[in-house]
């Protein structure tokens, strides 16, 4: 299992693919699919049937989730590579610009 620099929550910026440019905070990670989905970034139309809960069915747009490698951890409105260093007794993760603790 591959070690992610990006968790739930952190702000991104797509680096590249159709929606390169756009920011938006991460929902949810796909660890054993190296994805994630961003929010308000990569929408699509998703056609659901008539159920119990959405009686009416019809079109719903939602999320699609980016591969992580188009994604890239955004600290101060500019865009930073994520490092890991040891301090003290703990694991953390750093801005490898301004060697700040994320």
């Amino acid at each position: 299992m591959t070690k992610l620099k990006i968790k739930t929550g952190d702000t991104v910026r797509v680096i590249a693919g159709d929606h390169k440019g756009e920011e938006g905070k991460i929902v949810k990670v796909f660890i054993e699919k190296n994805k994630a989905i961003v929010e308000g970034v990569n929408m699509i139309s998703k056609h659901t049937k008539p159920s119990a809960e959405n009686p009416q069915g019809g079109i719903v747009k939602k999320e699609a989730p980016l591969h992580i490698s188009n994604l890239m951890l955004v600290e101060n409105g500019e865009t930073v590579k994520v490092g890991y260093r040891i301090e003290g007794d703990n694991k953390v993760r750093f801005s490898k610009k301004s060697k700040e603790v994320i």
